[in-house]
């Protein structure tokens, strides 16, 4: 999944912050709590404010990041 994050993060960079988590680092427990994280990969999309627009477990494909993207960029 990495070359796919770090295309979109090349991708979107200018308009979008991408924020990696350790989920083996006690100082983002609170924060994997707060977006459900359940195992790993797991990716989450929050507006401005911090709410969740959508997530995504397991392998997910290019086109569907970069739609959904497009899609919150474009609302």
């Amino acid at each position: 999944m990495l070359p796919v994050v770090h295309g979109l993060e090349d991708e979107f960079a200018d308009r979008m912050k991408f924020v990696y988590l350790d989920m083996d680092d006690s100082n983002t427990a609170s924060l994997l709590k707060a977006v459900n994280f359940t195992y790993r990969p797991h990716f989450t999309l929050l507006d401005e404010d911090g709410l969740i627009i959508e997530q995504w477990s397991g392998i997910v494909k290019y086109e569907s990041f970069r739609d959904a993207f497009d899609e919150f960029l474009d609302s």
